[in-house]
C-alpha cells in the first residue's frame, strides 16, 4: 500500500476534526459550555455546523416498526386442475379471476383416449353380463347334478374377474371426470362421446390458465390453477436482530387494512443475503388483499407502559449499551438518555423523556459530539 493510501483516512479524519475546530473557534469555547450534557449554540451557529432537527413521531409501544411484506396464497389452498386424458383443448369456460363453484365446467376437450376408455368400459359391461349369465346357468345345472362342481367354481371365478374388471373401467371413467349419472347413461344407451368436460373440484378462484383452445396436451398436463383467497399469508422479512421480540400468535397489522392477522410461523433459518428472517402471518381476506401485492406490516409484541418515539437512525448516539439523543433547548442542545426499543436501517424506536413537541438533532451529530467532548478532552 502506498504512503498516500495509508494517509487517506487520517486526512479525512483531520479534515472532519478541522471543521469542528473551526466551528469551535467561531463559537468560542467559553460560550458553549452550559453543563456536562449541554451545548450553548445560536441558530446561526447550529446551521453552520450542519445541524438538522426533526420532531419525534409517536410509535405504538406494542408493535414493531413497519416491515416489508408480501401477500401470498397459502399452499394448502392452491390446486392445479390437470388433464385426465391426452387430447386437444377445444374450449375454455372460464377466465382468469373468475370465481367458480364445485362441479362447474372449466375446459372442454376432445380425446381419442377418452373414446377408448368408454369402449373398454362397454366391453367390460358386456363381459360382466355374460359371466353373470353363465354363472346363473351353471348354478342351476349344478343343483340338478348336470354339471360338475369344478365347472361351477370356474364360472364363479370368471364372474368375479369380470366384476373386478368392470369396477376398474368404471373408476377410470370417474377419474376422467364422468359423473355416476353420465356413466349410467353410457351403460344404458351405449352412446360413446369424444368430447370431455373438465370440472372444478371445489369452489375457488381461477388464478391462472396455462392452456389455449387448439392446444394438444398429454395426460396429467396442467390446465388451470385454482385457489381459495381467504385466508391469505403475509410473509414478512424481519431483521435478525429484532426477531427475539416476536412470538407465534402475535397480532399482525397490515397498513391500509383493518382486519388483523396472527403470526403462524417464525422461520428457523435466515436469508444469507439480507440477514432477515421470514415471519408468516395468516389474515382473513375480505377482498381488499390480493396475492402478489406488497405491503408494510407491523407485528405486536409485549406491551409497554412507556411512550415510544420513532426517529431517524442518524439521530441515535450509541456508547456501549447506552443510547442518547441531542434535544434542542433554549439557546442550544442537551444530551438526553433514551432506551432503544427497536431499529431498522432507516429508523429507531426509543422511549425516554422526550415528546413530539421536542426537536431532536438528526444531522450534524458528529459536530455536536465533538463540541460536547471538547475534542476528546471530555
Amino acid at each position: 500500500m502506498t504512503e498516500s493510501c495509508r494517509m487517506g483516512p487520517r486526512l479525512t479524519s483531520w479534515s472532519s476534526r478541522a471543521r469542528i475546530i473551526l466551528a469551535l473557534a467561531l463559537i468560542g469555547l467559553p460560550s458553549f459550555a452550559m453543563a456536562e450534557d449541554a451545548i450553548k449554540l445560536t441558530p446561526e451557529q447550529a446551521t453552520s455546523l450542519g445541524v438538522r432537527v426533526v420532531h419525534p413521531v409517536a410509535s405504538p409501544t406494542d408493535k414493531t416498526l413497519p416491515y416489508p411484506a408480501q401477500i401470498v396464497i397459502p399452499t394448502p389452498q392452491l390446486w392445479v386442475v390437470s388433464s385426465p386424458v391426452a387430447g386437444m383443448v377445444t374450449g375454455l369456460s372460464v377466465a382468469r379471476g373468475d370465481r367458480v363453484s364445485a362441479g362447474q365446467p372449466l375446459v372442454v376437450m376432445e380425446s381419442p383416449s377418452f373414446v377408448s376408455q368408454q369402449r373398454d368400459y362397454m366391453q367390460a359391461v358386456a363381459q360382466d353380463i355374460l359371466a353373470t349369465q353363465q354363472l346363473n346357468r351353471n348354478t342351476q345345472l349344478f343343483q340338478t347334478n348336470a354339471v360338475a362342481q369344478r365347472v361351477l367354481e370356474a364360472s364363479q371365478t370368471e364372474a368375479r374377474q369380470a366384476s373386478i374388471l368392470l369396477a376398474e373401467r368404471r373408476q377410470m371413467l370417474r377419474l376422467s371426470g364422468l359423473s355416476d349419472d353420465a356413466i349410467s347413461k353410457l351403460t344404458s344407451e351405449a352412446a360413446i362421446n369424444a368430447t370431455l368436460s373438465v370440472f372444478a373440484p371445489r369452489a375457488a378462484t381461477v388464478v391462472d390458465i396455462v392452456v389455449s383452445p387448439g392446444q394438444r396436451v398429454e395426460q396429467t398436463a396442467s390446465l388451470i390453477k385454482l385457489a381459495q383467497l381467504s385466508p391469505l399469508w403475509i410473509e414478512i422479512a424481519v431483521p435478525a436482530s429484532n426477531i427475539r421480540a416476536i412470538r407465534p400468535g402475535a397480532k399482525v397489522e397490515v397498513e391500509g387494512y383493518t382486519v388483523p392477522g396472527q403470526v403462524v410461523l417464525i422461520s428457523e433459518t435466515a436469508d444469507a443475503a439480507t440477514q432477515t428472517i421470514l415471519v408468516r402471518a395468516e389474515v382473513p381476506n375480505t377482498g381488499e388483499l390480493r396475492p402478489g401485492q406488497t405491503a408494510q406490516a407491523r407485528i405486536g409484541f409485549a406491551s409497554s407502559t412507556e411512550s415510544a418515539w420513532e426517529l431517524p437512525y442518524s439521530a441515535l448516539i450509541r456508547r456501549g449499551e447506552q443510547a442518547t439523543v441531542f434535544v434542542a433547548i433554549p439557546g442550544g442542545f442537551r444530551l438526553v438518555a433514551v432506551k432503544l426499543l427497536e431499529e431498522d436501517q432507516d429508523h429507531v424506536v426509543v422511549s425516554g423523556p422526550i415528546t413530539d413537541k421536542d426537536e431532536v438533532a438528526a444531522g450534524g451529530i458528529s459536530a455536536l459530539r465533538g463540541i460536547l467532548l471538547k475534542l476528546g478532552a471530555g
